[in-house]
């Protein structure tokens, strides 16, 4: 599947479910170990500069590093006075520096976040994107799946997402007044 790039603007936008879906799907630093982007205990600064800068050019070329920084930021990942992580293409203290510098947002952000049920609303239309939109070709135990096979997959899945947005959308309008005129 091949993921467009997202904007800082557009992550900012989005909400927590949102944003997980986006890097659980696309994120470049998938397949490396996530040690790789944190300071392992007692390592001098020699030794973390080049793992430090290998993995801001992994977030650098990553089509979801956006959405990564937002939820570091959100989270409050990144302390001014210790360079211990790289999330999101930022070290802990550009990380500690942005959380200061947009505070007021985050807090807005993470109040609206704290939405659940809209949380769980944004979550599954996102992976029912990511399932509409993912590839038909598969491969399993070295042989390929024919693409009707995994479309039919991919159809279950939809409708499954499908019926439980529906079942979310359906409880908050009742909730909210929107309900059926007798």
């Amino acid at each position: 599947m091949r993921m467009h790039r997202m904007t800082s603007a557009t992550a900012r936008h989005l909400r927590r479910g949102v944003l997980q879906a986006a890097v659980d799907a696309g994120a470049a630093c998938t397949s490396i170990d996530i040690d790789a982007f944190f300071r392992i205990d007692g390592e001098t600064d020699i030794e973390w500069a080049p793992r430090r800068t290998a993995a801001l050019r992994t977030c650098a070329a990553c089509p979801v590093r956006a959405a990564c920084e937002e939820l570091a930021l959100r989270v409050g990942e990144g302390d001014p006075g210790a360079d211990e992580i790289v999330r999101g293409g930022l070290t802990g203290p550009e990380l500690a520096a942005a959380r200061v510098a947009h505070a007021v947002r985050l807090a807005v952000a993470v109040d609206a976040d704290r939405d659940t049920e809209g949380s769980q609303l944004d979550m599954l239309m996102a992976q029912r994107h990511v399932v509409a939109t993912t590839s038909t070709e598969r491969v399993r135990d070295g042989k390929r799946v024919p693409a009707a096979v995994v479309q039919q997959e991919h159809n279950v899945r939809i409708r499954s997402l499908s019926l439980q947005i529906a079942k979310v959308r359906t409880a908050r309008r009742a909730r909210a007044g929107w309900g059926v005129a007798a």
